[in-house]
């Protein structure tokens, strides 16, 4: 069971956000090249999530994807540039029903990447992935063992995960999010020699509806990792960040950031308008994208970046990243309910003077999409996008950058 926190989340103490009316830009509709499209895996169902790690130690960014409804979990060794076009090794290191998330983690701190995955549906449980340290032949399933985390079966519909590692603690900590009854965002701290399942338990920092994004960044520089989350369900819904207080007694403060009582997606963290300050832009329903601009003071001032909706489905994530190599950060966003003719994945490109141009990059291939990853998968030194569809059975794939005529 969850070990609740008996004391109500502490009063915010730094600045809220504005209290002036957000800005509303309007995107315009702009033509573009439609990026080429690579499958590293379609061969079960319901690809959700793409986590990133390096399961081998050879420098390459690799991949974990849980298959909701093909009941797997599944590892995804980087071949290197030259081979990343065509399907990547894989392994299935366990067989679990419903997982909707899954990250690399070295649980135990032996120096092997071990796997954790969140599972929802009738399933509602954390499961541990692991492989003999010794074993390096990590692409053998038989070389896999899963177990259930006790504290979490059957407690909630656990959606996402994150790692956490603080410099005050020589453990790292496993941040949970879950959606439904009793959801919640907690902490499970992780012991410093070897593991004992039995012992984890999930303290409870927040109640929640449902937990979309979970990303661990010191926001007050104070040298611990926060937590920044979005909530899509229930009374507080938005982006917000709890505060990390650097022990195991005191409260997590909650801090709003925006696109508060709307349905906010996925979210991702950068510096949208190059002043040096960290930025969040939220993925909110139906067709926005919420710009959370961070002031000097450390509060926000709010941007609603609407999209024109005649052309793509239902928001879903959004990525920060300079995708045209103009020295200006673009967007990426990728959508659900992308039915028809409607385009799942696009980009929008910032221009100078805060306009902002909608672009095709995945064209109408594919109706659910999944959070975004950016990275280089094939050596040209510009973001490559990566991302799941898990309705119409594209897999887990990866949209090549066409580089826009830089050589």
């Amino acid at each position: 069971m969850i070990v609740p926190l008996t004391i109500l989340t502490a009063l915010i103490a730094t600045p809220p956000p504005s209290s002036a009316p957000p800005e509303i830009i309007l995107a315009r509709q702009a033509e573009g090249p439609i990026w080429a499209r690579h499958t590293i895996d379609d061969s079960s169902r319901g690809a959700d999530g793409a986590g990133l790690g390096d399961i081998d130690g050879d420098g390459l960014t690799d991949i974990v994807t849980g298959w909701e409804e093909g009941g797997e979990v599944r590892v995804y060794r980087n071949p290197g540039p030259a081979n990343a076009r065509k399907r990547w090794p894989r392994v299935t290191v366990g067989n679990v029903r419903s997982p909707e998330d899954a990250i690399f983690v070295d649980i135990d701190g032996d120096g092997v990447m071990d796997i954790v995955s969140c599972c929802e549906g009738d399933t509602r449980t954390v499961f541990l992935h692991r492989r003999n340290p010794k074993d390096a032949g990590f692409l053998d399933p038989s070389r896999w063992t899963t177990k259930e985390i006790p504290s979490t079966v059957g407690s909630q519909a656990w959606m996402q995960a994150t790692v956490l590692r603080t410099k005050r603690q020589p453990s790292m900590s496993l941040v949970l999010g879950s959606k439904n009854a009793r959801a919640s965002v907690g902490l499970m701290d992780l012991p410093v020699n070897g593991i004992g399942l039995d012992a984890l338990r999930c303290r409870k920092l927040r109640d929640a509806g449902w937990i979309m994004s979970l990303i661990a960044h010191d926001m007050n520089a104070d040298g611990d990792p926060d937590i920044v989350l979005t909530d899509r369900k229930g009374d507080r819904t938005g982006a917000f960040w709890l505060e990390n207080p650097g022990n195991e007694t005191e409260l997590w403060q909650e801090h709003p950031i925006g696109a508060l009582n709307r349905e906010a997606m996925f979210a991702d963290l950068g510096d949208v308008d190059g002043d040096g300050l960290l930025d969040i832009a939220v993925a909110v329903k139906p067709h926005d994208i919420v710009l959370c601009f961070r002031k000097n003071d450390g509060g926000w001032r709010e941007t609603v970046l609407r999209l024109d909706s005649r052309r793509i489905g239902e928001a879903k994530a959004v990525k920060i990243a300079d995708a045209n190599g103009d020295g200006l950060a673009d967007l990426i966003f990728t959508c659900e309910v992308a039915n028809g003719d409607l385009e799942g994945v696009i980009w929008l490109e910032q221009t100078s003077g805060r306009q902002w141009k909608q672009r095709p990059l995945g064209g109408p291939e594919g109706t659910k999409f999944d959070m975004i990853r950016t990275l280089d998968m094939d050596g040209d030194n510009d973001p490559d996008v990566i991302t799941c569809e898990e309705k119409d059975g594209l897999g887990v794939i990866w949209y090549e950058n066409p580089r826009f005529g830089r050589e």
